[in-house]
């Protein structure tokens, strides 16, 4: 009776210990995913692409980037795959924009991580445009910077009340890259020369308004939209277009609110409606209204170089496709690593967080047209190609 006894207790301990060993290779799994910082899954008639770094607002990494542009073309090949979803984990980012942080401290160690960033990147904003599967893009939450352009460039972008858009890059010595100088010349009027110079945030419905989103839709309704979506039996461009008109008209969310801007565009057409960042500052100053004066605070504060790089980089895009608008912003991003204010801004913003650069030049006058030239010289060899 004992030895039974014994060997009953052995085989106890042994079922006991390897639904131990299952357990924990389990928390391990669901550690790895969770610890992944993109997703990429296959839901229903959908390719779904979740940014999962809500701890950091889902900025993008190079791997990630790498990741979303492989599995892209894989979904845009697949019979299976009808749509394409891209979200971001959390509720408070969709995605807050690149690892600028990693960017400039690869300034002296990897110089090669600064040119294939970039460039990965920006191949992979125009492949969004150029895909063969609609596009969907739940923009709910922050929206910045590269989360710009993971989003702006596909079919159909969706904006919530918490959206949160904008293109700060002027306060950190860089310029609104990810095809900035393609989209934001195209919105109405020089809205888009407004939002590039002073980084001033849409939030909600006015991201809608704006034409930065194609719909709106109440943040609590955005789950059933996905799952609709999700539904859907292999759909056609219009029966997607239908499922997001549907949630967009019952969406009722500041339906009446004015655009926050809609007082101020008439004069914000005026006073963007020139070629040198100098006359956009004379225009401000001369109007003096309390609207002007406060643009022109920001503007002040804002790196002087990347100024009058953003208002070439728009004038120029305006006319140009968005390969050639990425291709310029390539040659653009690859001096900004170069030059000094990027460097400076990442540390007065991110590292030191004094929230005081010190740019050199640091006066309008000083940036000449000749520093500009440089900026968007061609790279030969080294150029980006598509």
């Amino acid at each position: 009776m004992g030895l039974q006894r014994l060997c009953r207790l052995m085989s106890r301990f042994n079922s006991y210990k390897r639904t131990n060993i299952i357990l924990q290779h389990l928390k391990m799994s669901n550690h790895t995913d969770a610890a992944a910082e993109v997703l990429l899954e296959r839901k229903g008639c959908a390719g779904v692409i979740t940014l999962n770094r809500p701890r950091f607002l889902n900025t993008l990494t190079l791997g990630m980037i790498r990741q979303i542009y492989a599995q892209l073309k894989k979904w845009e090949q697949d019979p299976k795959t009808f749509l394409i979803i891209i979200k971001g984990a959390g509720e408070k980012a969709f995605c807050a924009g690149g690892d600028i942080r990693a960017l400039s401290e690869a300034r002296n160690t990897n110089q090669k991580m600064l040119q294939d960033l970039f460039r990965e990147e920006y191949i992979l904003n125009n492949a969004i445009d150029s895909c063969q599967k609609p596009y969907i893009a739940l923009i709910h939450g922050i929206t910045m910077g590269g989360g710009v352009g993971v989003s702006v460039h596909g079919q159909f972008r969706v904006a919530t009340e918490k959206s949160v858009f904008a293109m700060p890059e002027t306060a950190i010595g860089l310029f609104p890259d990810v095809g900035g100088g393609y989209f934001l010349p195209r919105l109405q009027g020089k809205l888009g020369y407004f939002l590039a110079l002073t980084g001033f945030r849409l939030k909600g419905r006015d991201v809608y308004t704006a034409g930065i989103a194609t719909h709106f839709v109440d943040f609590e309704k955005l789950g059933m939209l996905e799952e609709d979506l999700l539904a859907l039996k292999s759909p056609s461009k219009e029966n997607i277009a239908d499922v997001l008109e549907t949630y967009h008209a019952k969406s009722k969310t500041d339906q009446d609110k004015p655009f926050i801007l809609e007082e101020h565009m008439d004069k914000i057409n005026s006073w963007f409606s020139t070629n040198t960042v100098e006359q956009i500052v004379d225009n401000l100053q001369q109007d003096g209204s309390s609207f002007a004066l406060e643009q022109l605070k920001v503007i002040k504060k804002m790196s002087p170089t990347s100024l009058k790089i953003t208002l070439r980089q728009l004038m120029e895009g305006s006319s140009k496709t968005l390969p050639e608008v990425l291709i310029m912003e390539y040659r653009l991003s690859q001096a900004c690593m170069k030059g000094h204010d990027f460097h400076e801004g990442v540390r007065a913003v991110l590292i030191d967080k004094d929230q005081s650069p010190k740019w050199k030049p640091a006066d309008l006058k000083e940036v000449t047209d000749e520093d500009l030239n440089d900026y968007f010289k061609s790279l030969g060899s080294n150029d980006l190609k598509f």
